[in-house]
């Protein structure tokens, strides 16, 4: 009699123990998922902060106004009114869309690096920003290495900036209305594209 009133006690303490093993082991399992998610979720967002840091505070818009001394190309590969199809991604949704020329002008193009003057991270080979956009230039095209002042406002604390050029090309570039491909607003009077590009629309 003692020995089956003892059973009883000890089948119920391996299915307690059973038990508290299994719930252990399934939370085990869901932390390990949970920390697999919070992995793959930093990824993410480290990857999309690094592709939006250099244009992240970018106007893509803007009125139309260009800088004094800008001389407007006489036979542009894509002439004013036209269409054409963006090929840069400086920014999402730009890659692969429809734009119509708005302006065409001929200058020298540069890529720059520089601190903005509303204070955070360096902004590394900022495309672009033209020969006529920077202070006390002068007529000749500068070289890479040359530090300068930058008078644009493409982006939140440029306007004022001390930059250094990261590279310069002389060429066409183009300012365009297009709608993103990743939707939203029209953008008016984007500045700038380069020549290289854009493509033929069909």
């Amino acid at each position: 009699m003692l020995k089956k009133r003892m059973k009883k006690p000890v089948v119920f303490l391996f299915v307690a123990l059973f038990l508290v093993l299994g719930a252990c082991a399934n939370a085990n399992d869901e932390n390990k998922e949970g920390t697999e998610n919070m992995e793959e979720n930093t990824d993410e967002n480290m990857e999309e902060n690094m592709e939006g840091m250099d244009h992240g505070n970018m106007d893509m818009s803007s009125t139309g106004e260009v800088p004094e001394g800008l001389k407007v190309a006489e036979n542009p590969t894509y002439e004013v009114g036209s269409q054409a199809i963006i090929q840069s991604d400086h920014m999402a949704g730009m890659k692969g869309a429809e734009a119509t020329i708005v302006g065409a002008y001929d200058t020298t193009v540069y890529t720059i690096s520089y601190t903005p003057t509303t204070g955070g991270e360096k902004v590394e080979n900022h495309k672009w920003v033209i020969h006529e956009e920077l202070q006390d230039a002068g007529d000749t095209p500068l070289e890479p290495g040359a530090e300068v002042k930058v008078n644009a406002d493409h982006m939140e604390g440029m306007d004022g900036a001390t930059a250094e050029i990261d590279s310069a090309e002389e060429t066409t570039v183009y300012m365009v209305d297009f709608t993103p491909t990743s939707g939203g607003e029209e953008v008016k009077n984007h500045k700038w594209v380069t020549e290289s590009e854009l493509s033929a629309a069909e």
